[in-house]
Order: C-alpha cells, then structure tokens, then sequence
C-alpha cells in the first residue's frame, strides 16, 4: 500500500480542467506501476459519467474507478494544483486538492478512505496541504495528521 509517498505526490502542477487533473493524479501512479492506463481513463469516464460526486468536500477531489480498471497496488497520490480548479461541483467547488485513488478491493478502499479522512477531517491540514511548497512539508503534515 503506497500512501502520499514522494513518487506519488506533485506540487503545483498546472491543469487547465478537472480532466487535465484528474490525469495528472493517475500519471503520478501510473509511473510507478500501481495503476494501468486503463485507470485514468476509467476515472476520466466516471467523471464524464457520473459528475463531481468525488469532490468530497471544500478544495478536495478525490478520484478514483473500480478495482477491475487497472489497479496494480492500492495507492493514493496527490496532486496540488498551482491555480484551483473548478469541478463543477455545487457547494466544494474550486479544488486545490486532488487526491488519486487505486483499491484492488472493497476493503483497500475503506482502509485508504479512512487515512485520507484522518488527515483532511482537519482543515488546518487541508490548508497547509494547499499552500506547501515542497514534498517535505507535505511529509510533515501527513505524519502530523496520522491517527
């Protein structure tokens, strides 16, 4: 299970909409092998689809599809946008954060929901997360943030 390592975790990355986000989440997992290609586009079409149901709250996009689109290792990568994003969701709209999710299975799922949750139910983290200039104060923060 790979949770917000370096390899994984890019700051200020340029998009010019939630699709081009959403990419950029899925490439940084893509490149390590955790996800297949496939993933992105099973995110990308979820999206299409389904809307911005995975903008789960204020500044935070949480992507992710099904466990039979590609996923290799759960995973969970993270993206800080250079210039928020809007999503086209209602009430969390615009994100800064986009955080890529891969599960092999139902249970994964929960287990990495549940360290995303303990991390960003504090909206100091959510911020400083935001506003971090270099992976080393994002290392800090999650390390901070862990239950």
């Amino acid at each position: 299970m790979r949770f917000l390592e370096e390899s994984i975790v890019k700051v200020g990355v340029e998009a010019a909409n939630a699709e081009g986000a959403i990419e950029a989440a899925g490439e940084l997992l893509l490149k390590e092998g955790h996800i297949e290609k496939s993933y992105i586009e099973a995110m990308k079409y979820s999206y299409k689809e389904n809307g911005p149901y995975f903008v789960l709250a204020p500044s935070i996009a949480i992507p992710h599809a099904r466990p039979e689109d590609g996923v290799n290792e759960a995973s969970v990568s993270l993206v800080q946008l250079k210039d928020p994003i809007v999503f086209g969701h209602a009430s969390n709209d615009p994100v800064r954060l986009v955080f890529g999710l891969g599960a092999s299975s139902s249970e994964e799922h929960i287990t990495l929901l549940r360290k995303l949750t303990g991390l960003l139910n504090d909206p100091m983290n959510v911020e400083k997360l935001a506003t971090a200039g270099t992976y080393e104060e994002i290392k800090k923060i999650v390390e901070m943030g862990r239950l």
